[in-house]
C-alpha cells in the first residue's frame, strides 16, 4: 500500500492541537521529531531515552509527520488539515513557520522503522517505561515497569509533560486512592497511576481511537480489574469523589473543567496537571486559585510547566 507522509514544520506549542487534527483527518500513524530531544536527553535525570541522529531534526521548533492512504481525497484532506491548522490562531496558539510538505512513502519505510529509537527508560525515582518489543531486567526491587505499545499515533510516554505527570503522581497518589485521567491517550498516566498503589483508576478521553489505546496498554499490564477506560469529553456528567485528578492536556482545555475537577475531588485531594507552557501558565494558576485550589507545586521540564493543585475546605 502507497502511503502519502504530510510534514508540518510548527512549535512546541502546537504539537499536541496539530497532533489532534491528524487523528481526526484519519491519520494513520505520527512522528515528532523535536529539535529540542536532541540536547535535552543529555542532561536526562535517569539515563538515556531513545537514540537520536542531529539530521532528523529541525533547527529550530518541531516537525510533525503523519501517514495518510495515497488516494483520490488526498488534496482535499491536506486542505483541510491545513485550514484547521490556521484556524488555531483564533485560540492564540503559535504555529510557528507552518510550513507544509507532502511525500510519497512505502509502508514498510515507516510502519516498524521508527521502533529501533526506543528503549526501556527510567522517567522517575520508581517508573520505567518499556515498549513491548524490547526486553528489560529492573535494577531496583520498588522498580514499577509500565509496558507500552503506543503504536504510531500516541508516543512512547516519554515526552517532558508525561514524565512531568508521572513524577506528580509518584509523589501523590498514596495505596489505596481512586484516580481520574483526563485525557488518557494511550494510557500511561492511569497505568502509572495504578502501578503505584491506586486501587481504582478511571481513563477518560473523547477519542475512541485513544480509549481502544489505553484499554489495550491496560491488557499489556495486567490492570483490567482496576482501570476502566471509557469515551467522554472530560469530565462531563462525571460525579464521583476520587482522591486524584490527573490531566495531560492543553492549557485552554485544563481551565475549561477546574471546577468540575473540583466537585470530583475529595477534600485534600490533588489536581495534577501538565501539558502547560510558560506564557499559559499563570492562566491555569489563576484559574485553580479562583476556584479555591491550594499551589502545592509547580515544576518545569523543557519548557512545559506540571502544576500540582490542592483542595482544601
Amino acid at each position: 500500500m502507497k502511503w502519502s507522509e504530510i510534514s508540518i514544520h510548527t512549535t512546541n506549542e502546537a504539537i499536541e492541537p496539530i497532533s489532534n487534527i491528524l487523528h481526526e483527518t484519519g491519520a494513520s500513524g505520527l512522528v515528532i521529531e523535536d529539535s529540542q530531544d536532541f540536547d535535552a536527553i543529555r542532561n536526562a535525570p535517569f539515563g538515556e531515552v531513545y537514540e537520536l541522529n542531529p539530521d532528523d531534526y529541525p533547527d529550530e521548533g518541531v516537525r510533525i509527520k503523519a501517514y495518510l492512504p495515497l488516494n483520490s481525497f488526498l488534496i482535499e484532506t491536506v486542505e483541510e488539515i491545513k485550514q484547521a491548522i490556521n484556524n488555531l490562531l483564533v485560540y492564540d496558539i503559535d504555529i510557528g513557520p507552518n510550513k507544509v510538505t507532502i511525500s510519497e512513502v512505502k509502508e514498510e519505510d515507516w510502519a516498524h522503522a521508527w521502533k529501533k529509537y526506543y528503549h526501556p527508560v527510567k522517567i522517575s525515582q520508581k517508573v520505567t517505561i518499556k515498549p513491548t518489543w524490547e526486553e528489560y531486567t529492573p535494577v531496583s526491587s520498588d522498580e514499577v515497569i509500565i509496558e507500552l505499545d503506543p503504536g504510531m499515533a500516541f508516543g512512547t510516554g516519554t515526552h517532558p509533560t508525561t514524565v512531568l505527570s508521572i513524577q506528580s503522581l509518584e509523589q501523590y497518589v498514596n495505596k489505596g486512592d481512586t484516580v481520574i485521567d483526563v485525557g488518557s491517550g494511550s494510557g500511561v498516566l492511569s497505568i502509572a497511576s495504578a502501578l503505584l498503589g491506586a486501587k481504582e483508576v478511571f481513563a477518560y478521553d473523547l477519542d475512541d481511537v485513544a480509549v481502544k489505546s489505553t484499554e489495550e496498554n491496560v491488557k499489556l499490564n495486567g490492570l483490567e480489574n482496576k482501570i476502566t477506560a471509557k469515551q467522554n469529553n472530560l469530565l462531563d456528567n462525571v460525579d464521583m469523589k476520587v482522591d486524584v485528578v490527573v490531566s495531560n492536556i492543553l492549557a485552554e482545555i485544563i481551565v475549561r473543567f477546574v471546577e468540575e475537577a473540583w466537585n470530583n475531588l475529595k477534600e485534600g485531594g490533588f489536581f495534577i496537571t501538565s501539558g502547560i507552557i510558560q506564557n499559559k501558565k499563570e492562566l491555569v494558576k489563576d484559574k485553580l486559585k479562583e476556584k479555591g485550589f491550594e499551589i502545592i507545586a509547580m515544576n518545569e521540564m523543557e519548557g512545559w510547566i506540571s502544576i500540582v493543585a490542592k483542595k482544601n475546605s
